[in-house]
């Protein structure tokens, strides 16, 4: 298995993961064009998506979906809220509801939803199992049991390092922004990210993506210096990189 970020952060997120055989997206925040586009500079095919994964309705997340999926034939997998709460295709034979605890196999890969505190309908995260263990869990207000569960699995795991708190708090956002962000429905901090992963990863983890970084409350060193702090243990020494607005290389999982 291989992951590309190849958008990530408030202007839009999409991550690209592939085998062999097939390949995926969880979301499709960015247009049509920009996906084909970056897909190509990582030698890719949109041909090759065999199904879009929705997290949550936030535009951020959804934005490309319908033209990609129609002009491709992609079938789109949202929760039956998020589908109701939410515009993802107008051909609407594409989308697939599934259960926050569901399991999609598609051509060797098993897509495991499980649902995650966000202010959204019915947000889920998504853990992929193909020989090794890959989750993508982002826009978390806390880490929940689930979320614990799948860092715990985790081979390569990719988790929101949303904000830096002191770099939130005196921020130019309102009153009313900061404490939606802070709550246990926003997003997950810097600091808390890395706990996060200190805590509960086990020594098989290898790579760890920072991902969902805000534009104004974050810097990409404040998010990197934060998991410092795995140096506590001996026993986890994960590759800790960064995924942004731009495409990164394909990565093995």
């Amino acid at each position: 298995m291989k992951i590309s970020a190849l958008a990530s952060g408030s202007s839009g997120n999409c991550f690209y993961i592939c085998n062999n055989k097939s390949g995926i997206l969880i979301d499709c925040g960015i247009t049509s064009k920009q996906v084909e586009e970056r897909l190509d500079s990582i030698k890719q095919s949109p041909e090759k998506i065999k199904g879009i994964f929705v997290t949550h309705e936030h535009i951020d997340h959804i934005r490309g979906i319908d033209v990609l999926a129609r002009k491709f034939n992609i079938p789109i997998f949202a929760t039956k809220k998020t589908i109701a709460s939410s515009f993802l295709c107008q051909n609407e034979d594409l989308l697939v509801p599934i259960k926050n605890d569901e399991t999609v196999c598609i051509d060797g890969m098993n897509i495991e939803a499980f649902s995650k505190s966000h202010d959204a309908s019915d947000p889920v995260s998504y853990k992929i199992k193909n020989g090794k263990v890959l989750s993508v869990v982002t826009d978390i207000g806390y880490a929940c049991e689930n979320v614990i569960d799948s860092v715990r699995d985790s081979d390569f795991l990719v988790i929101e390092s949303n904000h830096d708190l002191d770099m939130l708090e005196n921020g130019r956002y309102p009153y009313f922004l900061k404490a939606r962000i802070k709550s246990d429905t926003g997003h997950l901090s810097n600091k808390n990210s890395a706990l996060c992963v200190l805590e509960h990863a086990k020594s098989k983890m290898k790579n760890v993506v920072l991902a969902h970084l805000s534009e104004n409350n974050n810097t990409p060193l404040a998010a990197l210096d934060s998991f410092r702090l795995l140096k506590e243990r001996r026993d986890l020494r994960p590759k800790v990189s960064l995924s942004l607005r731009n495409c990164m290389p394909l990565m093995k999982v």
